[in-house]
């Protein structure tokens, strides 16, 4: 009778955490239901560094694990609520375990400077350096070498913080000058000089290119470097900004210097090392993030036309595409572009087009981007001295 009290007392002790096993299992797996494609791709972006055939097998992946584990866990509920029951100071102490590592974890993490995640590895080619307001910029004057297949790269940057062909032909800026902004793609990330797409449109347009690209840029960092380094210069005759919808995610990161939607400028809001650690691995948005960030770039590129309607130079959009632009891509473009009257041309490439060691543009790639920016420069142009009846120049 004692014997089968206890089995009694056992079982009332173990089903509060049976129950809460199995329940968390069938969250498990409700979520890995609720997870469906349409969902996911509205709150995963769409990402530069893989393609999209990639992310959608990881993410089923993970959907599939999470369905396992929850069912793994309904089915084994009992034992290891019996054996939390049996072992409750074992089970204590695995909790206070994992929760003093997570504390740890921070603080060790915390003894490294923070790092914005465009700017993750201080010691990559072309060297960068802080900046207060646009988060940080080139490394002047140095030339930055990097090994490519068997070869070498040169970037050299100009006092000004442009990336020009040799430190002894820094920009001019009382030339007449296409000025181009953007990131590592606009730069000419492991391109020589004259691949790059800013050389090639000074080339056609005989127009001197200044290439003020630097490497992890979002759109409205871009934008504050225009803003600043324009008025420096005697004759901008074009302005061309980078934009790319598999990097809009870098719109929405406050880990560095932005702008908001009404283009206030912010600082940066660093989360703590773990959750930002957690935001790389899984970078979840919500739709109210999602908006925001969409709100922000429209405002941004629409300023950036301003901008240079205001230094009488021709502005124009470039949207490069490595590759068929698939379905959510092309709702994100909609989404900025469409009812904003900002002129843009969209650039789909080839999706054999690229380095070989990772995604962005090779030297046939960064020609075609180049080939349509000197178009549409010249279309805009002309349109523009249609209305003036006066010569297009170029």
């Amino acid at each position: 009778m004692t014997l089968f009290l206890s089995s009694r007392r056992d079982d009332s002790r173990r089903r509060p955490f049976e129950l809460a096993i199995a329940a968390v299992g069938v969250v498990c797996i409700a979520l890995a239901i609720a997870a469906h494609q349409r969902w996911l791709d509205r709150h995963f972006l769409p990402s530069f560094f893989m393609p999209r055939e990639w992310y959608v097998r990881v993410e089923s992946v993970v959907r599939a694990a999470l369905a396992s584990l929850g069912v793994a866990m309904i089915g084994l509920a009992g034992r290891v609520a019996r054996f939390v029951g049996q072992t409750p100071g074992r089970a204590v102490s695995m909790v206070l375990a994992a929760a003093l590592a997570l504390g740890l974890g921070e603080i060790v993490l915390r003894r490294s400077p923070p790092r914005p995640v465009g700017w993750l590895v201080p010691a990559e080619e072309p060297k960068r350096e802080p900046d207060p307001r646009l988060g940080w910029r080139l490394t002047p004057a140095r030339v930055g070498r990097v090994a490519r297949d068997g070869g070498a790269v040169d970037y050299a940057i100009d006092a000004n913080g442009y990336r020009v062909r040799r430190l002894d032909e820094p920009v001019d800026r009382t030339r007449p000058s296409v000025l181009f902004a953007g990131e590592s793609v606009m730069f000419g990330e492991g391109l020589d000089w004259d691949d790059t797409v800013p050389a090639r449109v000074g080339a056609a347009l005989g127009l001197q290119p200044v290439n003020a690209a630097v490497h992890g840029y979002s759109t409205d960092q871009a934008y504050l470097r225009l803003e600043q380094e324009s008025p420096r210069f005697g004759h901008v005759e074009a302005i061309v900004q980078l934009f790319m919808t598999a990097l809009f995610g870098r719109n929405l990161d406050d880990d560095r210097p932005h702008l908001d939607r009404s283009l206030t400028w912010q600082p940066a809001r660093p989360p703590s090392r773990l959750m930002s650690l957690v935001a790389l691995l899984v970078p979840y948005r919500t739709n109210t993030t999602v908006d925001e960030g969409i709100a922000m770039t429209r405002a941004v590129l629409a300023a950036t036309i301003a901008h240079a309607g205001a230094h009488h130079a021709t502005p124009l959009v470039v949207v490069p595409q490595l590759g068929r632009e698939s379905a959510p891509e092309a709702a994100l473009r909609h989404r900025i572009f469409d009812g904003s009257g900002i002129p843009y041309v969209f650039v789909e490439i080839d999706p054999e087009w690229h380095l070989p060691w990772d995604r962005h543009p090779d030297a046939r790639g960064d020609r075609a981007i180049a080939a349509a920016v000197a178009d549409g420069l010249r279309n805009l142009r002309s349109e523009k001295a249609a209305r003036h009846s006066a010569p297009s120049g170029w």
